[in-house]
């Protein structure tokens, strides 16, 4: 199989999962945001979830994409040295969860009095046991991104989001509120865990023999990589979710349903690039330690040439039927979370080249200057938080988020750019005409769009700005169905 097929096959493995993983995502959200949670309980629910996910952070420090760069290197080079890799790795993510918890068993109750949520004390408790299955499944997750075995990590994902749509249905409809969701996150998380590392052990670390004696300097170089990459994931998730930890300290539980909604919207719409992203970027440090950095550039191009070509136009759709789609399917009770959206709709663009730059630049050895970036705009996107929440509500926490990730994305560019030589000129071409499509797809959209009034009309007017978009872009020769085809095929 030569590279161009396994981007494909792992790309298509990875969409599967993502698929599963997402629409079990969706479901849930669905459900729970419909049905079984008011906006109280839905808020308070993923605002402890969000704080979880900072305190994760010091659960991991960056090891797993670290040792997933190593691991793509050495497989290749050295395989002796990939069990010393993961060995040191798993002793090190032992020791830190085992004190990040104790801390967090020590302290979760002053934690959410002190960040004004006192009912979310019994999450945080609870919290000790979901960091660390939440922890090992990433870890698995990253770990067979490093061998490029992207179908295992599809795998992981999967069991992951049909566990937590299984289990916190059933425990929130067995009488257990917002906490029983929540303990489905931890069952979900607990099974992809078991299946993740259990393949981890028995398909890789047992399949290669270690060689005599553990490479000098080695474990020494893969955690002062982790630096680079603890402060890059520390920024990202940070930027991620310390707007809906302030959204709640500065408004209520209800306007972190309302921006943690928006957000899963976005999150859901983002799959494939992520999907994309997920797959394309071993293979960058693969070629760049074989010296064939013009291949690199042309499967970077062309994947961002596709992303734009679809999050472009899916953007500006999703900011023009964001009050029906909204209220029709969350309910009038949801209706704040409008301007949230169309806000974010923005983010969506971003996002979506970010998922497909972030881990291409760690396999091109480029952490420290995704850390740097990554790091100031989270200090400026909390900063603007703090002043826009209590100025202007939830909504001021979506503008910080579009303000401060266009600065992100704008040097991701340029340091990709820097190391493959990207034809500026052409992209800025390509990307000319894609925002041409999309605005001859936006007026027709709108045309449609104020006559909804059903969820089947709301069907119609998507597929009417799907259809439109569809012939724009075979005309302008942006898409060739043949290729199309071939792929899905």
């Amino acid at each position: 199989m030569n590279r161009e097929d396994h981007i494909i096959h792992g790309f298509k493995a990875t969409l599967v999962a993502r698929a599963v993983y997402m629409l079990s995502s969706a479901l849930l959200m669905f459900v729970l945001a419909r049905f079984l949670l008011d906006p109280d309980g839905y808020g308070a629910l993923y605002w402890a979830i969000g704080v979880l996910a900072i305190i994760q952070l010091f659960a991991d420090l960056g090891l797993s994409r670290s040792v997933a760069r190593y691991l793509s290197e050495y497989r290749e080079t050295d395989p002796g040295q990939v069990p010393y890799l993961l060995k040191t790795t798993v002793a090190a993510k032992l020791v830190l969860i085992t004190f990040v918890a104790y801390v967090l068993l020590l302290y979760h109750e002053w934690i959410a009095t002190a960040l004004g949520e006192p009912d979310a004390i019994p999450f945080l408790a609870a919290g000790v046991v979901y960091l660390v299955v939440f922890s090992f499944s990433t870890f698995s997750q990253v770990a067979f991104q490093g061998f490029n075995h992207l179908g295992y990590s599809a795998i992981v994902q999967a069991i992951s989001g049909a566990g937590r749509l299984l289990f916190a249905v059933a425990f929130v409809l067995a009488g257990f509120g917002a906490l029983g969701a929540f303990f489905g996150y931890i069952v979900g998380y607990a099974l992809a865990a078991v299946v993740g590392m259990g393949i981890l052990y028995v398909g890789f670390y047992k399949r290669y023999d270690p060689a005599d004696e553990y490479e000098d300097g080695l474990s020494q170089r893969l955690l002062e990589y982790s630096v680079p990459l603890t402060a890059t994931q520390s920024a990202n998730v940070i930027d991620k979710q310390i707007d809906i930890v302030l959204v709640g300290l500065f408004l209520n539980p209800a306007a972190v349903a309302f921006y943690t909604l928006a957000k899963q919207i976005t999150d859901f719409v983002l799959a494939p690039a992520e999907s994309l992203g997920f797959t394309i970027s071993p293979n960058f440090g693969e070629q760049k330690a074989a010296g064939e950095l013009e291949k690199a550039r042309q499967i970077y191009e062309t994947s961002l040439t596709n992303v734009l070509l679809l999050y472009i136009p899916a953007a500006v759709g999703l900011a023009i039927v964001a009050g029906p789609f909204l209220t029709m399917i969350f309910g009038s009770d949801y209706a704040a979370a409008v301007p949230v959206l169309q806000v974010l709709a923005g983010f969506v663009v971003l996002q979506a080249i970010t998922n497909l730059t972030s881990d291409s630049l760690d396999y091109l050895g480029r952490a420290r200057a995704r850390a740097m970036a990554k790091g100031a705009t989270a200090v400026a996107n909390f900063g603007l938080n703090i002043l826009l929440i209590p100025w202007i509500g939830v909504v001021g926490a979506a503008i910080a988020t579009v303000a401060t990730h266009t600065v992100y994305v704008a040097v991701n560019l340029y340091v990709v750019h820097t190391e493959l030589g990207l034809n500026v000129g052409r992209l800025a071409r390509t990307t000319g005409l894609i925002c041409a499509i999309t605005g001859v797809m936006a007026v027709t959209v709108l045309l449609v769009t104020p006559l909804v009034s059903s969820l089947f009309m709301l069907g119609g007017a998507i597929a009417i700005g799907a259809i439109t978009w569809a012939l724009l872009a075979v005309v302008s020769g942006l898409v060739d169905p043949g290729q199309v085809r071939s792929v899905i095929s």
